[in-house]
């Protein structure tokens, strides 16, 4: 479903950006992306697992716990300017989301950044994920506590200085796949750029024996690029039943800096269509050779 709505769900994320101190309904932003509102919130569902309004609160939630942390206002006023009637409610939201009240959150974080100097990044793998990569000492990477999509922290890749040009790195995850053999899975997340000269990309690949790729898609044929706001990407792959294991992750390949929050994994059925860059490039053949005697030249 979400290849063919990539567009709106993209515009869609951006306007909630925009407008996310303001007063935003389903009915809006649906309004917005120019489709029923019945429709939308079956495609935002589907795509991001939660409601426009779930995905709406988290957001102002995660604004809300940079703003604690990185002021002294009254929790009164934070709560008022992202939406929430009173006190006690935005209490009640922001333990549900982040378990801790939002005094003794402000308390716990301001000692871990004073103990950091104050600096908002903090370098090193986040647990459980791994380096890799053609060039990867050429890059910093780890865990950024303002940069933030949803929750407390993001991951982040950034070039060094003397990036080599055509050289990358990744960060990434392998697990085994015997619990998704015979299923599609749509792997997503939100990725932010600033800067990007070559590409990044989200990333994920299906391995049988050997390690023989079964299906990868890093897209290459749709590259992030740039300096863009948090927005959804996803691949969607098959996984056969020979899959030993799925690998996926984020990467950069140049110069700039990306951010990567909020992964998801989902079983999905076959009306989303794969991302697999070698079954999509067959597509694209021709079914039959052709100008075999180069006369026919493109105007």
């Amino acid at each position: 479903m979400y290849g063919e709505y990539e567009e709106v769900m993209n515009k869609a994320v951006l306007y909630i950006e925009e407008y996310l101190n303001e007063e935003l309904t389903t009915e809006k932003v649906a309004s917005y992306s120019a489709i029923s509102m019945y429709h939308f919130h079956r495609i935002f569902q589907s795509y991001l697992g939660m409601s426009v309004a779930e995905y709406v609160r988290k957001r102002r939630l995660t604004h809300a716990a940079q703003t604690l942390v990185m002021t002294e206002r009254p929790v009164l006023d934070i709560a008022i300017q992202y939406g929430f009637s009173s006190q006690e409610a935005f209490t009640r939201a922001f333990k549900r989301m982040f378990h801790l009240p939002p005094k003794r959150y402000r308390t716990y974080f301001q000692s871990f950044y004073i103990e950091r100097e104050g600096i908002s990044m903090q370098k090193g793998l986040p647990k459980g994920w791994v380096l890799s990569g053609s060039h990867p000492t050429e890059y910093e990477m780890g865990l950024d506590y303002e940069t933030v999509h949803q929750g407390r922290a993001s991951a982040y890749i950034q070039a060094r200085e003397g990036v080599t040009h055509g050289g990358f790195t990744t960060l990434m995850q392998m697990f085994k796949a015997d619990k998704y053999r015979g299923t599609r899975l749509r792997l997503t997340a939100f990725i932010k750029s600033e800067n990007v000269k070559d590409w990044a990309g989200l990333w994920m690949r299906v391995d049988g024996k050997d390690t023989e790729p079964l299906a990868m898609d890093n897209m290459q044929n749709r590259p992030i690029k740039n300096t863009t706001n948090w927005q959804p990407y996803s691949v969607v792959l098959d996984i056969k039943e020979e899959a030993l294991g799925i690998a996926f992750g984020i990467l950069l390949s140049g110069k700039g800096c990306i951010w990567a929050d909020s992964f998801r994994l989902d079983e999905v059925d076959e009306k989303v269509p794969s991302t697999d860059l070698a079954e999509n490039f067959y597509e694209t053949l021709s079914g039959e050779p052709i100008n075999l005697q180069f006369e026919d030249i493109e105007e």
